[in-house]
């Protein structure tokens, strides 16, 4: 018997006891117009569209590569194609199946377009997981048009696909299912006689919690909500209260509101805990950002600022850290962020701290809004333009690198700050070092002799 991926006899007992499935079996779409989210790959004309309904004339469907994260509806667009074509759908999961399976329904395949005119289908879930030889053995079927390759993947595929099979195939990429995606398919749930059929209705603060601990997994919300409604009905309850659902899937609700105080009270609070070198604290404000579905990108954001506001040159490689970690964040997302903004948070919380250079700029910032700024010095002017000469711009300006030690005693700063300072470096971490070299270097700015010892 072929590996169908629902074969009839399922089916039959799903539509007898439709009670007997779980209810993300049960909710699984059965037209692409009932597919939630996703349509910029629903569209008329699109892969999809036409493997469903059939292709006339010399351009037939291509295969293709379904690539994203878990619960987004890779394996539903495969479902939704074996109910809507008329085709002969077979489906193999590269966890268990190997070139031997592969092998047999290309056979298959070949006799059946031979025999009957009958294309085939083949959905191979979890392709990434198949070695470059088993890849290997898929080519001349798709490349002939043998099968039409439906292959799902949770990882890059350019790392984890051979580029001959690539190149044969469109790579679709399936995006994120958004809160009213998912808020859409929930409330379909409990209204739906093949979903709860009204038996119990679930309040706004329930719904929000759901969400939030689906991170944009369809699956993984539907399975939650049956688990709170079992809870319910169990206690005689018509209604999934924020207690029952917590109960139901052991996870506790964060209070934070991502809209309003609380957002940007734990915020504050993660950074001021950096701030002061409190590494459980803000490991703890992180964790409840996390946990309450908090954009990954702005808390990175947030850690770039205290990298330069609270750590500064008393730990250079503190920005850094902190911008690696927003580009991994937006490289790779939750859940495998929260390991990069721990790294980060850590990093930033054990370093010793400068508050130098926020207080730098504010300062020159200061000075500048109050008008204190000057023309520029003649001799640090433009001058390569015609007439800059007879202007005296330019003229006499010391170029530093003819000089020993490389530093001119020469006025930088308008006649109006002339001598004013703004950085004030601490001792702090590596800060110490840029203390003892800046006031080396103005002393030399002001035509100072060096010290003895001092490299001139």
């Amino acid at each position: 018997m072929e590996p169908d991926l629902f074969t009839a006899a399922a089916e039959a007992r799903q539509e007898k006891d439709p009670a007997g499935s779980p209810l993300a079996v049960r909710m699984r779409p059965r037209t692409l117009d009932e597919v939630v989210g996703q349509s910029h790959l629903l569209r008329p004309g699109s892969p999809l569209r036409r493997l469903v309904q059939g292709s006339e004339g010399p351009a037939g469907p291509s295969s293709v590569i379904l690539w994203g994260p878990p619960g987004i509806g890779k394996t539903t667009l495969a479902y939704v194609v074996s109910r809507a074509t008329d085709k002969r759908f077979v489906e193999l999961s590269a966890i268990t199946a190997g070139v031997k399976e592969v092998r047999a329904v290309i056979d298959g395949a070949r006799r059946s377009s031979g025999a009957y005119g009958r294309d085939t289908v083949l959905f191979l879930d979890e392709i990434h997981r198949f070695s470059k030889a088993q890849q290997d053995s898929l080519l001349p079927a798709v490349e002939n048009r043998w099968v039409t390759l439906i292959a799902a993947t949770t990882e890059n595929p350019y790392f984890s696909v051979i580029s001959p099979l690539l190149s044969r195939s469109l790579l679709l990429t399936l995006e994120p299912l958004t809160d009213d995606d998912l808020r859409g398919l929930l409330r379909r749930a409990l209204t739906e006689e093949r979903g709860l059929g009204g038996a119990v209705t679930l309040p706004e603060d329930a719904e929000t919690h759901l969400l939030r601990i689906a991170g944009g997994d369809a699956r993984r919300a539907l399975t939650a909500l049956e688990a709170g409604a079992g809870a319910a009905l169990a206690k005689g309850e018509a209604e999934i209260t924020l207690a029952t659902l917590e109960e139901a899937v052991d996870r506790a609700a964060v209070k934070y509101d991502r809209a309003g105080d609380q957002h940007y009270d734990v915020a504050s609070a993660l950074i001021k805990s950096i701030r002061g070198s409190d590494v459980d604290a803000a490991l703890h404000y992180l964790a409840r950002m996390i946990e309450a579905g908090e954009d990954p990108r702005f808390i990175a954001r947030r850690l770039m600022i205290s990298a330069s506001e609270d750590i500064g040159l008393a730990d250079p490689t503190a920005l850094p850290t902190a911008v690696a970690a927003a580009q991994a964040v937006a490289l790779i997302g939750f859940p495998e962020a929260a390991l990069t903004l721990s790294h980060a948070t850590i990093a930033l919380a054990l370093a010793p701290k400068s508050n130098s250079a926020t207080t730098a700029i504010g300062a020159a910032l200061e000075d500048v809004r109050k008008g204190l700024a000057g023309p520029v010095p003649a001799h640090l002017r433009d001058g390569h333009y015609q007439g800059a000469k007879k202007l005296g711009h330019a003229q006499g300006y010391l170029y530093p690198h003819d000089l020993p030690g490389g530093i001119a005693a020469q006025q930088y700063a308008p006649d109006a700050l002339h001598g004013k300072r703004y950085y004030e470096p601490t001792r702090y971490g590596a800060e110490a070092r840029y203390a003892e070299v800046v006031e080396r270097v103005r002393r030399r700015l002001r035509g100072d002799r060096p010290d003895q010892g001092e490299t001139p």
